[in-house]
């Protein structure tokens, strides 16, 4: 009994030693604060305090912390006023612990007491405080985005973002009352674009899209997002709402006929085309896929329909003149050979002037060429271009 009550007592001691001890540097910190110099030793004694996990349920050191970073920021903030050359980095660094410090110290401030009783003694006054310096969370932000330091930039933007979800500013009601938070949401996804990385890309696309003058923008970076993600389904789906939104955007048309095309799905990708050229009927683009899809689906004479009016509006369209000509060899492996040798001669007759020119325009594409001016010349008894491609073909 008699070496419990020592232990009690020693431990008491140690407890009233370790109290004295903190209250000592909560003082020479408010003393420092006080004299406006040397304001970081300030901060590094309540840092230094929150080393030892005894303390870090204290909502006095965090007050002080923050007062400590504060008043740093505003030392900083005086020399720019009076255009003093200032460390621009250090006043956003500051401007994020201060954030960082308040929030901390607003999940103290919430807890309950011995009685079941929560009794807010900081947050008014921290978060009406804050919201003055929230802006610059936005534009460092915007500051790193012209650095490339993106990933410094995404750190401050969803700082700026998150102080819709945290109780320090329950009462501001931001996500509704603040007309920049679809652009920072812009900038965060992004940066995260920027740093290839798709989780912090696609973190905050949906209120990315209030910024509706950077909608096209939003949807490219979430489509590549998708992508990188391998997520097939999400990928088409941003690029149809890309497509729909633009059609005549340099992404999504294109990546959209890519994805259907790689897949084998030819009929979506017709409709793609045939839904683009309702928009514009003339679109050179939209028509190329639209006789690419039909030469792919077996529609043969219509991909020869669309390619003749293709080559009619530009007649240097090397694959235009490709379809064509392949459009004109697969009807005839529809023919029967006894009983339409009239037609089937026309039809070489007919492809041979189309893949001519393909190899006049594309001579590099040998192994396209070559093999249908083979079988071409051969059936039209051609016996001197016969020979010149039956040479090239040995020697490829």
């Amino acid at each position: 009994m008699k070496i419990k009550r020592i232990t009690i007592t020693i431990g008491c001691i140690l407890l009233s030693v370790v109290c004295v001890a903190q209250r000592r540097q909560i003082g020479d910190a408010r003393t420092i604060l006080k004299s406006g110099k040397n304001l970081d030793k300030a901060e590094k004694l309540m840092t230094d305090l929150l080393k030892d996990s005894a303390n870090l349920e204290n909502p006095r050191i965090y007050d002080v912390w923050l007062e400590a970073v504060e008043k740093q920021y505003g030392q900083l903030n005086e020399k720019m006023y009076k255009k003093e050359k200032i460390d621009t980095v250090q006043l956003f660094t500051l401007t994020k612990r201060m954030f960082t410090i308040a929030e901390r110290l607003d999940s103290l401030d919430m807890l309950p007491d011995k009685k079941g009783k929560v009794n807010l003694q900081y947050r008014k006054a921290n978060s009406e405080k804050l919201m003055t310096y929230r802006p610059n969370l936005f534009f460092g932000g915007a500051y790193y985005v012209r650095k490339s330091e993106f990933d410094k930039a995404f750190d401050l933007f969803e700082t700026y973002i998150d102080c819709s979800q945290q109780p320090l500013f329950e009462a501001q009601d931001l996500m509704n009352t603040d007309t920049r938070m679809g652009e920072a949401a812009y900038w965060a996804s992004y940066s995260g674009y920027r740093m290839n990385d798709p989780v912090k890309t696609l973190r905050y696309i949906e209120l990315a899209r209030r910024d509706t003058a950077k909608l096209e923008s939003t949807l490219l970076y979430a489509a590549e997002a998708w992508r990188m993600l391998n997520d097939e389904t999400q990928y088409q789906t941003i690029l149809w709402e890309g497509f729909r939104l633009n059609p005549h955007s340099s992404y999504f048309f294109p990546r959209l006929i890519d994805s259907y095309t790689a897949r084998g799905n030819y009929e979506q990708g017709l409709a793609v085309a045939n839904e683009a050229l309702k928009s514009d009927s003339l679109n050179q683009l939209f028509l190329f896929a639209k006789s690419t899809m039909q030469l792919n689906l077996g529609q043969y004479a219509d991909c020869l329909m669309t390619s003749e009016q293709l080559i009619n509006m530009n007649c240097e369209m090397a694959d235009a003149y490709y379809n064509a000509g392949t459009a004109c060899l697969n009807i005839i492996l529809k023919m029967d050979s006894r009983n339409h040798k009239k037609q089937i001669k026309r039809m070489y007759q007919r492809a041979l002037p189309y893949m001519e020119a393909y190899r006049r325009l594309a001579p590099q594409e040998k192994d396209r060429w070559a093999p249908a001016l083979y079988r071409i010349y051969f059936n039209l008894n051609m016996g001197k271009q016969f020979d010149e491609i039956d040479k090239l073909l040995q020697n490829r």
